[in-house]
Parts: structure tokens; C-alpha cells; sequence
């Protein structure tokens, strides 16, 4: 559930969703006869493909949802954990496990859904996986060094062919297509079956196929979320219909000295320039970063209004746009460029002894706005460190 939380499903309520999903998926692989020996040892002997097109089946689903849902923005593809390929070590254990499914008759998971419902030949297999494992764990640091060789890291098989996610999917799905059909016609073969495909079952094959490949072009031809934000920016900026609310430089070191816990004022520019110096009690969202999940608590809030600046008008105008089509925020810009506000500010010149009254006042204004900020900093240190929200990848999966 990583990539949901905490941002769809809630720390609370999380646990109590993969209790649900557990459950159905135990029901699932029952029903589909995950708990008898001989239905999954079929695979092997090319009288059952069952498991094949049951696990295929979950396998191009699961990737057209991820897929979908990462195009319309529910999900957050970065976080999605990837599990670390120890090649050597994936070969050696995918052999021993090839070799245990085929004589004990399960793998880990359909193990413990023979178990559950009662199965002998099912709580048998799972203490020997038990004992597999203590043996594991009491060997590893003879095993250490085989079972770390040839990491190469999280590994995606798109990016290894060099070829899109939305091309491997598509090849990924035509092959399942394909296998369903060619094993079905060894399972035929092998249990001496010449009757044709039923209609209905044929009717359903070509259904969800059609269904699968119309999922996945609708995704290759149409802007994935990122890409209609930015789209829409650049129509509001061609069309010019594009309001902003500006604020002045004094206004904003009002708004900070004063009333700094009912504002957000955010730098957009590079976490370098950030360092070099930024407005007090600002905090550092880089424009390219705006649309990162883990900022949106920024702009979907409605309490407090959020000020942006930079050194340039045009980036803190794309930011304000950027931030009002992710969220409903009260958005601002600061009319003046940083090096502006630094300068009246940080080193407020007194003006000449002709000066007007309004001059005077302007100046003793910033003189004491620019005071309360700096003790406000130093009583409020870690204030201008941003409250991030990070996704946590989750580790696991199902063997």
C-alpha cells in the first residue's frame, strides 16, 4: 500500500486495508484451487495452467492499474518500491524454490492457503519452510558473500531493453494474450480435449483483451496529468487570462513580522541560490519540484495564503500557476525580486537629511520590520526548515 500512504489511505487505517487485501487475496487464490498439489504442479507437466493464467492474469492487471492511475495522478510512480536484483543470488534461489514447488507442490504463498484451510500436505510444507528459513538465518554468514554478489540494484526490465513503460506494457500484455491461448491448446493436447473453445470463453478472452489494449492506448495518445497541468499553464499564459495578486515587498515583511504563523512564504528557486540567502522564515519548494506529491499539503490547504518569490518574474508566475491548478490555496507573488527585497531590507539605506517625511517613514518602517525578522529567525530557528511529507516505500511482495 506504500505508494497510498499516507496521502489516499491514512497510517490508521492502513493496516486495516492490507487485513482486507490479505483476506481476498487468500479467498482469491483458494478459489482458484491454490490449495491442492495437483492443480499447481499442472504447470509442470502441461495438464493444468492454471497457476500461469491466474498469475499473469494478476500480473497485467495489476501493471495496466499502476499504469492508470499513475497517468491521471492517484498514484505516485516514484515511490513505488523496487525490489534490489542480487542476480546470482535470484538464479541459485529461484532454482531451489523451482525444485521445491515441483516435488512438495507449493510455493510459500499457496503453502500457507493449504494450511489455512486444513490441509496436512499444506502445514507440512510451511514447517519445512519454516526450518528453510532458521537454516537461512543460522548459515547466512557463510552465504553472505553468494547471496550480495552481482547486485545491480533496483532493476526495471523497460529501462534495461531501453524502451518505454507503455511499450513494454503492450508487449507484456501480448504475451499473456498469446500464452493463454497456446497453453490452452497444450492443455488440450495433453488431456486428449478436441473439442473447441467454448464461445463464452472465447467471448471473454477477446473482451478482455480488448479491454486491456483499449487501457493501454488511451494512455500512449492522452497527456498523463503532469503533462495536462502543463499544458493548461501554457494556454492560461498564451491566452493571458492569467491573474495574479502581487504584494509588495513591504507588505509581505509586515505579514512576517507580525503574523508569520498564518503565512507561507515560499522560495522557488534552486536549493543553491536558497542558501545564499532567502527571505526569513521562508521555505525552499524548487519550481521543478512544485508537483511532487510530497509538497501538495502546501497548496491544497485553504488556511493559510502562500507567497511566492524568486529572482525572476516569469519562474514565480509559472510556480503561483503551478500551485493553483494542483491545489485551492490562496495564492500571492511578491511583486519585487528577492535581490529587491534583500536590499530593502537587509541593508536598508537612510535616506539624505531632504528627504520627505514619507521617505523617513519608509525607512524607520524597515529599519524595525527587518529587526522584529531577524529576532524572529533566531527565537524560531527551525522554522524555515518545510514540513515534508515523504512517502515511504514500502519492502515486501508475495513469492
Amino acid at each position: 500500500m506504500g505508494p497510498l500512504v499516507p496521502f489516499i489511505i491514512s497510517e490508521e487505517f492502513n493496516l486495516v486495508v492490507a487485513l482486507i487485501a490479505g483476506i481476498g487475496f487468500g479467498f482469491i487464490l483458494e478459489q482458484a484451487g491454490f490449495s491442492s498439489t495437483k492443480k499447481l504442479v499442472g504447470l509442470f507437466y502441461g495438464y493444468d495452467f492454471t497457476v500461469l493464467k491466474v498469475f499473469f492474469t494478476a500480473g497485467v492487471t495489476a501493471m495496466i492499474g499502476v499504469l492508470l492511475f499513475g497517468h491521471i495522478g492517484i498514484l505516485d510512480l516514484s515511490v513505488i518500491y523496487i525490489n534490489p536484483t542480487f542476480l546470482t543470488s535470484a538464479i541459485v534461489g529461484g532454482v531451489i524454490m523451482g525444485a521445491g514447488f515441483i516435488i512438495g507442490g507449493f510455493c510459500p504463498g499457496t503453502s500457507i492457503v493449504a494450511a489455512s484451510v486444513g490441509k496436512l500436505d499444506g502445514l507440512a510444507f510451511v514447517f519445512g519452510g519454516f526450518l528453510g528459513v532458521l537454516a537461512f538465518s543460522v548459515g547466512f554468514p557463510y552465504l553472505e558473500e553468494l547471496y550480495y554478489a552481482n547486485a545491480q540494484g533496483p532493476v526495471i526490465i523497460s529501462d534495461k531493453l531501453g524502451i518505454s513503460k507503455m511499450l513494454f506494457a503492450f508487449a507484456l500484455t501480448a504475451v499473456a494474450f498469446a500464452a493463454f491461448y497456446f497453453t490452452g491448446k497444450i492443455e488440450d493436447r495433453v488431456n486428449n480435449v478436441k473439442q473447441p473453445i467454448p464461445k463464452q470463453t472465447f467471448n471473454r478472452y477477446a473482451i478482455s483483451m480488448g479491454l486491456a489494449f483499449v487501457l493501454l492506448g488511451m494512455m500512449a495518445i492522452t497527456p498523463d496529468y503532469e503533462q495536462l497541468l502543463q499544458s493548461r499553464i501554457a494556454r492560461a499564459e498564451q491566452q493571458k487570462k492569467c491573474v495574479f495578486y502581487e504584494v509588495s515587498a513591504e507588505k509581505l515583511a509586515f505579514e512576517i513580522a507580525n503574523n508569520h504563523y498564518k503565512v507561507n512564504v515560499i522560495d522557488v528557486r534552486s536549493p543553491e541560490e536558497f542558501e545564499e540567502y532567502h527571505i526569513p522564515l521562508a521555505i525552499n519548494i524548487p519550481l521543478e519540484e512544485i508537483l511532487d506529491r510530497k509538497w501538495e499539503r502546501y497548496f491544497k490547504q485553504t488556511i493559510k495564503p502562500n507567497y511566492f518569490y524568486a529572482e525572476s518574474d516569469t519562474i514565480v508566475k509559472k510556480a503561483c500557476l503551478l500551485a493553483r491548478f494542483v491545489g485551492d490555496s490562496e495564492n500571492y507573488i511578491l511583486r519585487e525580486s528577492v535581490s529587491q527585497f534583500e536590499a530593502m531590507f537587509q541593508n536598508p539605506q537612510p535616506p539624505p537629511a531632504y528627504a520627505s517625511k514619507q521617505e523617513f517613514n519608509t525607512y524607520n518602517f524597515r529599519k524595525e520590520v527587518a529587526y522584529k525578522m531577524e529576532n524572529l529567525v533566531e527565537a524560531l530557528k527551525n522554522i524555515n526548515q518545510p514540513i515534508v511529507q515523504e512517502p515511504i516505500k514500502i519492502q515486501g511482495g508475495c513469492s
